[in-house]
């Protein structure tokens, strides 16, 4: 008597959704991937692969090449011209103009730190630039100008006789390409009362001579400071103002150690008593606060007393908001004036220190968005809001901490994303809406152990197939040799995408309205994702399916894969199950001709070159396979671009429980 023939079942997977590297491959849902690599799951029956990078190219065809290895990517629009703006190991930062396709430089070598180097933008004026350790720089998309602003001003001596105000001017700055700074001044009792300054200018690296004319008096003397936000740069507090001084132009204040050189302060008094000093030079290279001393000396006084401070913490971010820029550093944040991208002298400029416990060290990252201006901690986040000027000209605004336990020390891995900012820290991905911080990556739990921290993790938005997705670009070894991937999300789902082992650094540019991420890999620019028709390396790893029935075995017996292959090409398929894989199978879309004798038969062009028939469109790829075990799935894997993939097919035979 014959056997009974065995029951084959079947399985068809169409809905798709993301990565799920959290769970057990044999655990995770039938619509989730254990590893997608460039492949976006759109929707259902709908996973594209990726297009590969294209290099950048110049108006001349070129590809653009940096000339030094760069540290840091940026983008800005400056007189509605998009750039790419890279920052290099030396000290130098080139640009790529993107509206006019040309390549020219920033500024030379030795201009910035060779790392650590933050921008942003002023309108669609100027690139912000904070220095680290050198100060703040501003590019105008000409020329790279040192913001050494002028302020404050201080009068050594009101003079007397003053019927009106008189003229005030404010030498040229030592920059040609700087602008020179102005100021006002009001009279009372035929002396200067008071002094205002309307331009702060830029391009200030050593005091301005001010020299006062006209108003019918004599004798004004008027001092200028500068405000660099370099490192290594001397202030001076006035710990006791003394009293008896009556000779101002007599008082000198003396500046001595600190291990760095030409720091000099002129003492302002008021009533008698020494009310502040003017850093008519701040200095340079000064590391020691313990020896360095301030003296005042002689103006007919006594017991005036100074300390001097070092500026020894690193500018960490710069941030446009509110109509003002702000500048962060050690604990601090100031900014400037209404309306100014550099005056941080005026009554509404200022500065805020964090005092919170929340934050553990240091202000590591400033972000501007959705109407906040965000600081993030190591550990925290705070927003500050509600920017206003009061009735007396001071600004006013609110200081909210939003999370006391999660922030990140990966300056350039946050940035807006829609209403929210997407933000990496070393265990997790988060988006912070309004006041709440939310967890996205638990899909990705099982990779970020296999994240390589000591190299820079970039981010940014991207349009990939008509949808805007936030991408983290990081070097990881979890599936493979250590290398650099970008994880990529979009509707609350995850995939990855391989745009160049070496690719450190990525940045977002918006382009005739689409916004486009650019890398670069070994001093040369690619356009991520815009490699066209290049062939691009895809892998798609099912889950492993328990076909309805988990403990029983399967013998696999035919696999398909429904798919849309653009280009002649094939794909590489294993079946998988927990025990194992079985060698690939070569699923073609080339169509052979063969003869009634079923020989094949060549085509050949009149080069005598073969030609290839593709069996394009939407095709059910299959195969007889040979796999058994509890659990059943699919790896396929691919070099050929433009494939979609609509459905993977699954027939076997059930065989013994346990």
């Amino acid at each position: 008597m014959a056997a009974a023939e065995q029951k084959k079942s079947y399985q068809v997977i169409k809905q798709f959704k993301g990565v799920n590297t959290k769970a057990n491959r044999t655990s995770i849902g039938e619509e989730e991937f254990s590893w997608l690599e460039n492949a976006q799951p759109i929707g259902a029956g709908n996973l594209k692969i990726t297009p590969s990078r294209g290099a950048v190219v110049d108006s001349g065809n070129a590809a653009v090449t940096f000339a030094n290895t760069v540290v840091y990517l940026t983008s800005a629009n400056i007189n509605n011209s998009d750039y790419v703006i890279a920052f290099e190991d030396n000290g130098r930062a080139e640009f790529f103009n993107l509206t006019s396709s040309t390549q020219g430089n920033v500024a030379i070598t030795g201009t910035f730190s060779n790392s650590g180097v933050q921008t942003s933008q002023w309108k669609d004026e100027r690139l912000l630039i904070a220095d680290p350790s050198k100060g703040y720089f501003t590019w105008n998309g000409n020329n790279v100008v040192f913001v050494g602003a002028v302020g404050p001003i201080g009068a050594v001596n009101a003079g007397t006789g003053y019927t009106s105000a008189p003229t005030i001017v404010i030498s040229a700055p030592n920059d040609a390409n700087g602008v020179q700074a102005q100021a006002e001044v009001t009279v009372s009792g035929g002396a200067i009362n008071s002094i205002t300054i309307t331009e702060a200018g830029t391009g200030y690296n050593s005091a301005p001579t001010i020299t006062v004319s006209g108003g019918a008096g004599s004798g004004a003397n008027l001092v200028g400071g500068l405000i660099t936000f370099a490192t290594g740069t001397v202030s001076c507090l006035i710990t006791n103002p003394g009293s008896g001084y009556t000779n101002a132009a007599n008082t000198v204040v003396t500046i001595s150690g600190g291990g760095g050189s030409g720091a000099t302060g002129t003492a302002i008094v008021a009533g008698n008593q020494v009310n502040t000093i003017i850093m008519t030079n701040p200095g340079s290279g000064y590391t020691n606060s313990a020896n360095l001393t301030v003296s005042i000396t002689g103006g007919a006084g006594a017991n005036a007393t100074a300390t001097g401070v070092i500026n020894s913490a690193n500018n960490s971010g710069i941030s446009s908001f509110s109509g003002r820029v702000w500048v962060s550093y050690g604990r601090t944040v100031a900014y400037s004036a209404a309306s100014s991208y550099n005056d941080f002298t005026s009554v509404s400029a200022g500065t805020i220190t964090l005092t919170d416990a929340t934050l553990h060290g240091n202000i590591q990252q400033i972000i501007s968005a959705n109407n906040f201006l965000y600081i993030f901690g190591d550990n925290s986040i705070n927003v500050f809001s509600d920017v206003r000027v009061d009735s007396t000209g001071n600004s006013l605004f609110t200081n909210t901490n939003v999370s006391a336990s999660v922030g990140s020390k990966r300056p350039q891995g946050i940035f807006p994303y829609f209403r929210s900012v997407l933000f990496i820290n070393d265990y997790g991905i988060y988006a912070l809406v309004g006041s709440t911080t939310s967890k996205l990556s638990d899909p990705l739990d099982g990779v970020f152990p296999y994240i390589d921290f000591t190299y820079p993790v970039t981010s940014g938005q991207v349009l990939l197939n008509n949808i805007l997705c936030a991408a983290f670009n990081f070097r990881q070894s979890y599936n493979g040799s250590a290398r650099y991937v970008q994880a990529v999300f979009f509707e609350k789902k995850w995939f990855f995408t391989s745009q160049g082992d070496s690719l450190q650094y990525v940045a977002s540019a918006p382009f005739q309205g689409v916004i486009n991420l650019y890398g670069v890999d070994s001093k040369a620019l690619y356009k991520l994702y815009g490699g066209g028709s290049a062939n691009v390396s895809s892998t798609v790893q099912t889950a492993l399916l328990p076909m309805s029935d988990p403990i029983r075995d399967k013998q696999a017996l035919k696999i398909g894969i429904e798919a849309t292959l653009t280009y002649s090409g094939s794909l590489s398929v294993t079946v998988d199950s927990e025990v194992g894989s079985n060698p690939a199978y070569t699923l073609s879309s080339l169509a052979s001709w063969t003869n009634y004798l079923s020989n094949t038969i060549p085509w050949t062009n009149n080069s005598s070159a073969t030609i290839g028939w593709t069996n394009g469109g939407y095709n059910l790829y299959k195969t007889d396979a040979e796999q058994w075990g509890k659990y059943l799935g699919q790896t396929v894997t691919a070099t050929i671009p433009g494939i979609v993939i609509h459905g993977f097919q699954f027939e076997h035979e059930l065989r013994a429980r346990f």
